[in-house]
């Protein structure tokens, strides 16, 4: 099957609109531009984001469907209690965030590469130093154990990917991230795409219409100033 894909000029910063997103593959967009920070951002406020295997060409997304969590979906349940019970994790605020996303770049036991690619990794390196990008840590005796990282739009959360050394590390930063948001913004937690893990925590998939809808509402909000200082955060249990 051939695909015919806008190519993005590396001189403009503007993308196709995302209704011309195909619908097989879902929500493939455009391909080429670059990963610059002003690019990068462009994308999130449009509702786009890159995703491509090593070797492809930078490839942009739009699906026909989001997994988003909603305000105060993710709770501890009782596996995840008795885990911070038992445990002496100590969960952070960008902290580590290049540690995070070198965490995050290993290939799954089911997966050969990564699409989390050098590249990718100074991309959202430098969109964290200009304070766009943030990351969660979980530790466990200094060590890095569980994570997560994504990009704020306004006071939306953009989710990038996630981590664990330890069990269920992952579902600990999800939770504390959700928390933390809650305490300044409504708490929504954009996924992009819908997989089994993420629809066992309870995202919901969102038509891009709708998504698109809660960007507008919420990409334009601020934060205030010192809310992604590095700090420590506790979990309400």
């Amino acid at each position: 099957m051939v695909i015919y894909l806008p190519e993005l000029s590396k001189a403009s910063l503007e993308f196709p609109p995302v209704s011309q997103a195909l619908t097989e593959p879902d929500g493939l967009l455009a391909m080429g531009g670059d990963l610059s920070p002003q690019r990068l951002l462009k994308a999130y406020q449009n509702g786009i984001f890159p995703w491509f295997s090593p070797g492809d060409p930078l490839l942009w997304w739009s699906p026909s469907q989001r997994a988003i969590f909603t305000p105060g979906v993710l709770k501890l349940n009782r596996t995840l209690r008795k885990l911070l019970h038992h445990s002496s994790f100590q969960i952070t605020i960008n902290k580590a965030f290049p540690a995070v996303i070198r965490a995050c770049s290993a290939p799954r036991a089911s997966q050969q590469g990564t699409w989390i690619v050098p590249d990718i990794q100074q991309a959202y390196i430098t969109l964290h130093q200009q304070g766009h990008a943030h990351s969660v840590e979980v530790w466990s005796e200094g060590e890095l154990v569980g994570g997560c990282y994504g990009v704020m739009v306004g006071q939306l959360f953009c989710g990038e990917s996630m981590f664990n050394t330890l069990p269920n590390t992952a579902k600990i930063a999800l939770v504390a991230l959700q928390q933390h948001l809650s305490s300044f913004a409504t708490g929504y937690i954009d996924c992009q795409m819908m997989n089994p893990f993420l629809q066992q925590l309870g995202a919901q998939p969102l038509s891009r219409r709708t998504y698109l809808t809660l960007l507008a509402n919420h990409k334009s909000l601020l934060c205030p100033a010192d809310i992604w200082r590095v700090q420590d955060i506790l979990l309400e249990l």
